[in-house]
């Protein structure tokens, strides 16, 4: 049975990937995750200078899923590259999700975190809570101007993170395609949404709104890789509610060349990489396949 991949040059040995933002804080999580079954992990958001995020409370749990308003807290970029290299330990590739307030800042944590060790950036342009974010990943011609400064600065494949809050996908998809990205990945949280405490009469998350994740979103994302997988030629990369091996088959059936966990390890913790590999694998030897690329995009 055949699972392993390549995505923009990256050699995956299944096509699991730690999303960012869960367990990607530290080198050291970050390496549990690849022995733990992972094909590749990614860390979590990272800026150019420390962030400190938002205040306590920051996450919820609603039903479907969770509701989150991190603020991407993070040491920055210069005191994070220790972090890569313990990573890399860990024997699978090491792609940095980043983040910058212009164009210019997104190229200057890439460029470090490229000397670093990381072997792939993903550029995130859309997170729905955190500053004008979403803006970029929202707008064409800025998540295409994002993608240039950056390719010109790196070598190692780029990835960059689309918001189904748009009006149109794959416009930002193609418009990243041109600018020169390696790879799509979609889809970010949803939102921003609100959960309110009925007995204080406030919102539960101090920065009031926050990003929705969880088994929720997956129809929005299978639809979204739909789409972009027929109208893109560079891989794409599901994430959204996926915690089974189901999950993941609809994904790549949809068109995915590999998919991302991330609240599905609440659910399963990080066994989850290894659980959805095999059922990925016992559902591809029931129905006879030999390889991923049997079943990517059989719904197209």
């Amino acid at each position: 049975m055949e699972l392993s991949i390549e995505l923009a040059g990256l050699k995956l040995k299944n096509p699991t990937l730690l999303a960012a933002g869960v367990f990607g804080v530290t080198g050291a999580s970050l390496k549990r995750v690849a022995q733990a079954g992972a094909g590749a992990v990614i860390t979590k958001s990272i800026s150019l200078k420390p962030n400190p995020g938002c205040p306590n409370p920051t996450i919820v749990e609603v039903l479907g899923g969770f509701l989150n308003a991190m603020g991407l807290p993070n040491p920055g970029c210069y005191e994070f590259s220790q972090e890569i290299k313990v990573a890399k330990e860990g024997k699978v590739p090491v792609i940095a999700n980043i983040y910058g307030s212009t164009p210019d800042e997104f190229a200057q944590v890439g460029e470090v975190m490229e000397g670093a060790g990381a072997d792939g950036l993903e550029l995130n342009v859309s997170c729905p809570h955190s500053g004008g974010l979403i803006e970029i990943g929202q707008n064409p011609e800025l998540t295409a101007e994002v993608v240039r400064t950056v390719k010109k600065k790196v070598r190692i494949p780029v990835m960059v993170k689309l918001s189904s809050n748009v009006s149109n996908i794959i416009e930002i998809a193609k418009s990243a395609e041109r600018a020169g990205a390696d790879i799509i990945s979609a889809i970010n949280s949803l939102g921003p949404g609100m959960v309110i405490d009925i007995e204080t009469a406030s919102p539960i998350l101090a920065n009031k709104v926050g990003g929705f994740s969880g088994p929720c979103i997956k129809p929005v994302a299978l639809r979204c890789i739909y789409e972009i997988s027929k109208n893109v030629k560079i891989p794409v990369v599901g994430v959204g509610g996926i915690t089974s091996g189901n999950d993941a088959i609809e994904f790549f059936m949809a068109g995915a060349k590999a998919i991302q966990i991330g609240t599905g390890i609440y659910y399963h913790k990080i066994e989850i990489f290894k659980k959805i590999t095999d059922e990925i694998s016992d559902f591809m030897d029931k129905k006879g396949y030999k390889s991923l690329n049997e079943i990517i995009g059989l719904v197209h």
